[in-house]
């Protein structure tokens, strides 16, 4: 297992959501689902072929089109996110921010979302966040549902305390 579920909602998702303005639980729980899904909260951080990058698994293409395709029409925005990003390696190699800087990997997935639509599912509504995350994060014909929640629902659950 990668990061405990409860530390990267404390200490990542929540304070990211919070400095981007959209702070929830229902984004909150969603974010956490999605790396939990796409990396196993961190266990990967480079996924199968090479093509995703970080906790949420998220592309290069992806990344560029959140950027050329969503973050240009909102300059405000733009300029909080890239305040999360590092002042030369952003520069250097953009991508790799996915995977070494968390919060601002936090921030293009949780864009990955909103740009499609800001109805988000209700947190713990496994079913919804499940089918939500297939339809708007991980289109791809092999992504499923089903392996969703059997990775996923285990966390709810779950203690990080050193045993």
């Amino acid at each position: 297992m990668g990061i405990c579920p409860s530390e990267l909602i404390h200490l990542v998702i929540r304070p990211t959501l919070k400095y981007l303005g959209e702070d929830n639980e229902d984004a909150r729980f969603l974010l956490m689902a999605t790396a939990a899904m796409e990396s196993e909260l961190g266990f990967h951080l480079i996924g199968s072929k090479h093509k995703g990058i970080g906790v949420y698994q998220i592309s290069a293409k992806c990344h560029r089109n959140v950027w050329d395709k969503y973050l240009v029409n909102n300059p405000e925005l733009a300029s909080k996110v890239r305040g999360l990003a590092s002042q030369h390696e952003f520069l250097a190699n953009p991508h790799q921010e996915l995977a070494t800087n968390l919060r601002y990997a936090t921030a293009i997935a949780w864009l990955i979302y909103k740009r499609k639509t800001s109805d988000i599912p209700k947190a713990r509504d496994l079913d919804s966040v499940a089918r939500f995350w297939r339809r708007h994060f991980h289109s791809r014909p092999h992504a499923s549902v089903e392996r969703f929640m059997e990775r996923v629902k285990p966390l709810l659950e779950a203690d990080c305390r050193a045993a």
